[in-house]
């Protein structure tokens, strides 16, 4: 049981989860921290002082924190605007992969065939670089 454990905690995507959900978390407190002590004093400064967490409404004797759901939807839209940034950069730093053709164009009637056809489904001719052998 404890080689199945070991060999199951050693695989690299288990590894990889790990060490994406640490820095996630490590990332979210670095957010929230440029949210709370310098975006949200300076959403207050241009709303003429009002501190956003002071926002209550008493609903039949019950405290809805209606300021710290805003602060909430403020912090997830600047965590998923820094991570669209990243991702639209290492998107843009990543080399294209080139896709393998699977299709070629016949050149007797200019329709799109499989790539290993022999002869074209479309014209019926014979297509060049193949024998007479039927596989």
């Amino acid at each position: 049981m404890w080689k199945e454990f070991k060999e199951f905690i050693s695989k690299g995507n288990v590894v990889d989860l790990a060490i994406g959900l640490i820095m996630g978390s490590a990332f979210t407190a670095i957010v929230k921290a440029v949210v709370d002590g310098i975006l949200m004093p300076i959403i207050s400064g241009l709303t003429a002082g009002v501190d956003y967490e002071d926002i209550v409404l008493n609903f039949f004797g019950a405290k809805l924190q209606i300021g710290n759901v805003i602060n909430a939807i403020i912090t997830f839209l600047i965590i998923s605007l820094f991570l669209f940034i990243i991702v639209k950069t290492l998107n843009k730093t990543k080399k294209e992969e080139v896709e393998e053709e699977t299709t070629k164009i016949c050149p007797h009637c200019k329709s799109e065939i499989d790539i290993e056809a022999t002869r074209c489904p479309h014209c019926t001719s014979k297509l060049e670089g193949f024998s007479e052998e039927i596989k």
